[in-house]
This record gives structure tokens, C-alpha cells and sequence, in this order.
């Protein structure tokens, strides 16, 4: 059960902290922005219609039962993304794809799943990336030590928000739901696994407005640093 630490200034620690990771540990505009010279003036929108189709993509799939792994999923957003900002170089593409196999942590991820396990608290990620794909972004941001072990979606062949991907966590660490403190950047995210049953930690950097109201947020903060 969640416990108060000396350790950790009266802030309440669970002994298994879930992470997400695109979106919440690494910045998925982060590939974007170091190649921006190779893609022109569309280079933020392509980022952004990346992302938003890669999201798309792993939803309607899961319900249409037609599984393909986010590293496909990923390469198809970003050929759509590309054809809609009007087409990039074979150079850009492949530069893109190499780079958001090693995107940048935030910086506030190292010192906060750091204080975390100084507490005590096991650190894991649950993601729909493939473990390959993780256990490199985990390698190049350096967080290798940092965190327990990745939990793939892929192992089922379906993507959050499916409850199977949540129960994951307990199959593996034997823990209730109410056990596991979860955070992610993405509202959805948060609104499944709050249905599932997990504490849930809305990372908002952006500010965005709420959504899901039926399904909120234990905790709503702008960085990683207030866990």
C-alpha cells in the first residue's frame, strides 16, 4: 500500500511507479526538431501530424483487430504526415526514423525517476512501443539505470487503452491496481488507466485543456519533478 517517507517530505510513495514513455519520459518532437534543416519550413506541423497519426493509427487498429507493431506505425504516420506538408527527401525520412529511435529524455526525467528509487520505489514503463525500439530510446537517453524494466504492449498484440495492456503491470509485479502510482503526458492515457484502476498522474507541460471528465486524474501536474 501507498506509505508516507521521511525521505520523501511527506509526499506519498507507492512501491511501483508506472511510466508511459512517448510523450512522457521522451519528447516525440525531438526528432523532428534536431533534422528540422532536412524537412523546411513544415517542419513543425509534419511533427505534429506525426504524432497525431501514429496515435490514430494504434487506436482504429486495435479495434479493427488488425495488429501491426508501433515501429510500422510509427513509419506510416510519418509517410502520411510527410505527403500531407508535401513530401520529404529519402535522406530526411530515414534521418527521422533513426532519430526517433533515440529522442531526447526531458529533463526532467532523470532526477525524478532518481528521486523515486532513492525512496524506494520500483520504476517501470508501460508503453506501446516494441522492446526493441524501448530498450534503445532507454539506452541513448542514458536512463538504462534509472529504470526497473519495460512493459510492452506488444507482448499482446493490442495498444493502450485496452485494459490487457494495464493488467500487464499486475501479472508481472503482483501488485493491485490501486498500487501503482501511473503517469503519462497523454489524457487518454490517463483516462484508461484510471479506469483500469491505477492512481493516475496527469503530466500537463502543455497545458492543455481537460478532457474525459468522466475519467479524471488523481493528480494534475506540469512536471515530473512534482512526483
Amino acid at each position: 500500500m501507498p506509505r508516507r517517507d521521511a525521505k520523501s517530505r511527506g509526499f506519498m510513495t507507492f512501491p511501483l511507479y508506472v511510466f508511459d514513455a512517448y510523450g512522457t519520459l521522451f519528447d516525440v518532437h525531438s526528432a523532428v526538431a534536431r533534422h528540422g534543416g532536412l524537412v523546411g519550413p513544415q517542419a513543425v506541423r509534419l511533427s505534429e501530424l506525426w504524432r497525431t497519426k501514429q496515435l490514430e493509427y494504434t487506436w482504429t487498429r486495435s479495434l479493427m483487430g488488425a495488429y501491426r507493431d508501433f515501429d510500422a506505425l510509427t513509419e506510416e504516420a510519418l509517410d502520411f504526415a510527410a505527403a500531407r506538408c508535401g513530401g520529404i527527401s529519402a535522406q530526411a525520412r530515414a534521418a527521422l526514423l533513426e532519430a526517433y529511435e533515440t529522442l531526447d529524455a526531458f529533463p526532467d526525467a532523470a532526477p525524478a525517476l532518481l528521486t523515486l528509487r532513492d525512496r524506494g520505489a520500483k520504476t517501470v514503463i508501460l508503453s506501446n512501443g516494441t522492446p526493441r525500439a524501448l530498450t534503445r530510446a532507454i539506452a541513448s537517453a542514458g536512463l538504462q539505470d534509472l529504470l526497473d524494466e519495460s512493459l510492452s504492449a506488444d507482448f499482446l498484440g493490442r495498444f493502450k487503452t485496452a485494459p490487457e495492456i494495464y493488467r500487464l503491470v499486475g501479472a508481472r509485479y503482483g501488485v493491485a491496481p490501486e498500487q501503482v502510482s501511473f503517469q503519462s503526458s497523454n489524457r487518454w492515457d490517463i483516462a484508461g488507466a484510471g479506469k483500469f484502476g491505477f492512481r493516475t498522474i496527469w503530466v500537463n507541460r502543455a497545458g492543455a485543456p481537460d478532457e474525459y471528465r468522466d475519467l479524471p486524474p488523481e493528480r494534475v501536474i506540469a512536471t515530473l519533478s512534482e512526483l
